[in-house]
């Protein structure tokens, strides 16, 4: 039996996520969406659409999540109505409405996995884990220097050099503690500047990892980029070309010399566990070092406080959040599954 396990891309931003995303939407069985912004925002107001076993709570939700343009449903090119029935129809937990959003759009390319792709997802394993326990995470990794090069020139990044180092850190930090303490078989970690140089090598194993068979057309993610990327993101335009590695080691152009500095004091021991070869800068002033620091533990603190938040909530849950929507689910949430009937007996 293949697997019907969803699958959620997670990196530091600018990491290549999005031309992954494109090399796993080329496979035939695969459909990763464009960046949604409805999954972690609909969890954290799970209280206020009530308990999803009551059909008016299922439909208030899925309003919330079609109309809003905040929540970039436009962009999936799915119908909003139709979306709708199909979760006042569906099981009455958060995330079987979610998963049925992100299953619709894979149907909308005869494709039968599903999945979601989102930077800042590896800050929020623990609940998509809540709401797909069968979840598979693949988390890609790239040179820090580049991303935060990369970081700096982005017109949507709000942030500085320091979050952007920060950001990188905790990308890196989740990886070798966080993803220990996912369950079996759910985490796969692989390297962009790997994935760039050769992908065919990196994508099979990836393939092994979901329990899929390799497919050459994920090494040509260019062509299922004028569906999988909107237009808007022009910061995406690369996509739309051929895998290359002209940009990896980029960062010795774009950073200046103490932000170089900045990024091999604080990420270095980080970068050369990675492989990632130092410039040999002299270390970072310390001026700049207590600004980072002190950028690094406002983060920190943020993540606490929503993580304390979030157990309060727990507590006031009024039903289940798992999906019941897979094979996995459906065992984990005790629901037997329904069997298809033979062509023989349905004659009879």
């Amino acid at each position: 039996m293949q697997s019907d396990r969803p699958i959620f891309i997670v990196g530091c931003p600018r990491s290549g996520t999005t031309l992954l995303q494109l090399m796993m939407h080329a496979h035939p069985r695969i459909a990763i969406p464009p960046e949604t912004r409805f999954v972690v925002g609909a969890y954290q107001r799970r209280l206020s659409f009530g308990d999803l076993r009551e059909a008016d709570r299922r439909r208030q939700l899925a309003k919330w999540i079609v109309q809003r343009r905040q929540s970039r449903f436009y962009e999936l090119g799915l119908d909003g109505d139709d979306i709708t029935e199909k979760i006042i129809e569906g099981p009455g937990t958060l995330g079987s409405a979610l998963g049925i959003i992100l299953r619709a759009y894979a149907e909308r390319f005869g494709k039968p996995r599903w999945g979601d792709k989102r930077p800042s997802y590896f800050q929020n394993t623990e609940v998509l884990l809540r709401l797909f326990p069968d979840a598979q995470f693949v988390h890609l990794i790239r040179d820090g220097r580049d991303c935060v090069a990369s970081l700096k020139e982005m017109p949507w990044y709000k942030g500085n050099i320091y979050s952007a180092v920060s950001g990188w850190a905790e990308a890196i930090d989740f990886a070798r503690n966080g993803s220990q303490r996912l369950p079996a078989d759910s985490y796969h970690e692989l390297q962009y500047e790997h994935l760039i140089s050769d992908p065919a090598t990196t994508l099979k194993a990836l393939c092994e990892f979901i329990g899929e068979d390799f497919d050459p057309a994920m090494c040509e993610p260019h062509l299922v980029a004028s569906v999988a990327v909107p237009e808007r993101k022009t910061w995406h335009a690369r996509t739309h070309g051929a895998v290359t590695t002209s940009r990896s080691g980029s960062w010795r152009q774009r950073l200046e010399p103490w932000e170089i500095s900045l990024c091999e004091t604080v990420l270095g021991e980080r970068l050369e566990s990675y492989g990632y070869e130092l410039a040999g800068a002299p270390k970072a002033p310390m001026s700049r070092l207590a600004a980072y620091e002190r950028t690094a533990a406002r983060r920190k603190l943020s993540r606490m406080r929503k993580k304390t938040f979030d157990r309060f909530v727990r507590m006031r849950e009024p039903n289940p959040m798992g999906a019941q929507l897979t094979s996995a689910q459906l065992a984990i949430a005790g629901v037997p599954r329904q069997r298809t009937q033979s062509p023989e007996l349905a004659s009879k």
